[in-house]
Formats: structure tokens, C-alpha cells, sequence
């Protein structure tokens, strides 16, 4: 397919919820593989479809040391999180330049549709457990920036200004 432009920050749809996707259809699976040449671009660890301008709950993660391990999901849900918490180096090419060190539960069981239309189940530890949440979050219309005090978010997006 090809690598898509990011929608730069403060773009309204990357505050904006993505409706739900009713059956995964090649449509979709083309989003995926969208999303998929983009994050292998930048290179990346995960990517919502939101962050290229489609407004449907579609993610990919691939956290893996060798690449080639996407996970592809539609409607993703946390269904549970871990008490323990990792922090992890957190950024965006949405807003690109800047970083913050997020805490995140270390794991967490998300269903989703996978790309064969079946629901799905599966738990994710460490950076795969990060990025999936970052991932929903952006589907939710959430940066992960969202989870710094107010002060640290507006440092953070000032410093993104002036580059």
C-alpha cells in the first residue's frame, strides 16, 4: 500500500473519539497495511488510524526485536490492567521532536477483532503492552501527553512549537 502523512498536532481528529469499524472488510485491511508501511517508515513500535486521518477504531502494534510480528486490531478494549506500572520513553510522530517518560500498567488483556473478522483475546507485556495503550488512547482522542501534570504537558508542547 504506502506510507501515509501524519496528521500534525493540534488537529481536531486527534481529539476526536474513531467510530467503531462494524466488519473488517478489504477497506480495512488496506488501513492496516497503511498504517503498517507508515510505522515501519518512521520506524515506530505502533500506530492508531486516527494519527493518518481515518476516524475508525483500527491499530497495529509491532514490538517485536525482528519486526514482522504485527498485531492488527479493530475496536480494541482494555479488559484488564496490571498494578504494576513500567515507564517507558513515550512519543509521536503526530507531534514530532519531543518525548516524556509515561508510566503505564506493565500488562494488560485487551479484546479486539482480529484481521480474519473473529473477536479476539490476547495479553500484552512490557513495550507491546505500552504501545497498545498508546494506541487506544489515540483512538479514544487521547495524547499520550495526557498523562503528564498540566505543566509538564505545556512544556512539552511549547518546546514542539519551537522546532
Amino acid at each position: 500500500m504506502s506510507v501515509r502523512k501524519c496528521i500534525p498536532w493540534p488537529d481536531k481528529r486527534l481529539r476526536t473519539a474513531a467510530a467503531e469499524v462494524a466488519e473488517i472488510t478489504d477497506d480495512v485491511r488496506a488501513v492496516w497495511q497503511d498504517l503498517i508501511d507508515t510505522m515501519e517508515a518512521m520506524p515506530g513500535v505502533g500506530m492508531g488510524a486516527n494519527q493518518i486521518g481515518v476516524m475508525q477504531r483500527l491499530a497495529i502494534v509491532d514490538a517485536s526485536q525482528e519486526r514482522g510480528k504485527v498485531v492488527r486490531m479493530a475496536n480494541p478494549v482494555i479488559l484488564h490492567s496490571s498494578v504494576e506500572l513500567r515507564e517507558h520513553d513515550e512519543a509521536s510522530p503526530n507531534l514530532p521532536g519531543v518525548s516524556a517518560i509515561i508510566k503505564r500498567p506493565r500488562a494488560v488483556t485487551v479484546k479486539f477483532l482480529n484481521d480474519k473478522g473473529i473477536m479476539d483475546r490476547r495479553e500484552f507485556v512490557g513495550l507491546w503492552a505500552t504501545s497498545v495503550q498508546h494506541q487506544i488512547d489515540h483512538l479514544n482522542g487521547k495524547m499520550y501527553f495526557d498523562h503528564l501534570s498540566r505543566m509538564k504537558r505545556e512544556m512539552l508542547i511549547k518546546k514542539a512549537r519551537k522546532i
